[in-house]
């Protein structure tokens, strides 16, 4: 049997869809999976075992057209837990007999099986599972639910040339692609400036981040490693695999996080727990209680709706600082 699995979704979409591949290929030994992504799966599906090809297609650059003839009429079976109208009308025109999706994404009529989706709480796991559902083969019981990211033993150790000790060190990663799911610029500072005192810091993330950065610098100088836009993703795998904890935005490194099996505090602000991304393992969620407006969107807004930022601004440096000390 020939599988498409396509997931043309956000960085931490793609690594939380990598046990519904595990599962896909355990369901159907012998099955061939072949897997759409963007160009950063490349990263993050480098040396993974259950996927056969990688299919990579840059939404803002890449040919729809193009890539329907790429996959027309190859596949029995296609898989779509991105919820887009460009999927169920890409996996309709190739022409693929059987094609799963959720009820509540775009298009879903040109789906010949669907399964509802709901944010109610369902870890985003879980909710990409229940698209097997629909085969008699499967059992959610024997399904993996574990995100999984495979590195070299080069890549692996990493972490050592920057001098770094396993499990010895703090990781915060203060970015995010949406402005309002990022913590205050002062938290940041006095939450690092305190931890400082006691642990090795080293911050991580895009290039884009080194912006948010400098604000975090402007409260005054910081005894840490800012490594913000100085590694690539395999790197920073390495960097979040081999840290005593991570400390991060409602964001991809998250997830990273959990695939390690590496404590995790996730700062949550205009986003909610019921959609489904926090971490189910080894993570804690640091949260605004109380406020009317949250959530305000599924990914947040790069501008606060009612111009406060309440759900961040509340959020004081001690009690992340408490639940750092609570963990380690």
């Amino acid at each position: 049997m020939k599988i498409l699995l396509y997931q043309t979704a956000f960085l931490g979409d793609l690594i939380l869809t990598t046990p519904l591949i595990q599962s896909i290929k355990e369901t159907f030994p012998g099955s061939y999976l072949s897997v759409i992504s963007k160009p950063f799966g490349k990263e993050v599906l480098k040396n993974n075992p259950y996927v056969d090809e990688l299919i990579t297609f840059d939404k803002r650059r890449d040919s729809n057209t193009q890539l329907i003839k790429k996959i027309y009429k190859r596949f029995d079976v296609a898989i779509s837990p991105h919820r887009s109208h460009r999927a169920s009308y890409t996996l309709f025109l190739a022409g693929i007999p059987k094609r799963v999706g959720f009820n509540r994404g775009g298009f879903s009529f040109l789906y010949t099986d669907t399964v509802p989706h709901w944010f109610d709480g369902t870890h985003e796991i879980d909710r990409n599972l229940s698209l097997l559902t629909v085969f008699e083969e499967f059992s959610m019981e024997k399904a993996s639910r574990t995100p999984s990211l495979y590195l070299s033993e080069e890549e692996d150790s990493f972490y050592k040339n920057l001098g770094l000790e396993n499990k010895n060190y703090i990781i915060i990663a203060p970015g995010s692609k949406w402005k309002t799911k990022r913590w205050t610029a002062k938290g940041f500072f006095e939450l690092s400036k305190e931890l400082s005192k006691e642990f090795r810091v080293v911050f991580i993330g895009s290039v884009e981040d080194r912006g948010f950065m400098g604000q975090i610098l402007s409260f005054g100088s910081l005894e840490v490693l800012d490594l913000i836009g100085k590694t690539n993703l395999r790197e920073s795998f390495s960097l979040i695999k081999h840290s005593k904890l991570l400390i991060s935005n409602d964001s991809s490194p998250v997830h990273m996080a959990v695939a390690f099996g590496t404590w995790v505090i996730d700062i949550y602000g205009p986003t909610v727990r019921d959609f489904g991304f926090y971490p189910y393992r080894n993570g804690v969620i640091i949260e605004a209680e109380g406020l009317k407006c949250r959530p305000c969107g599924l990914h947040g807004h790069n501008i606060c709706p009612l111009g406060t930022h309440e759900c961040m601004e509340r959020i004081d440096p001690k009690t992340v600082i408490k639940s750092v000390r609570e963990i380690l």
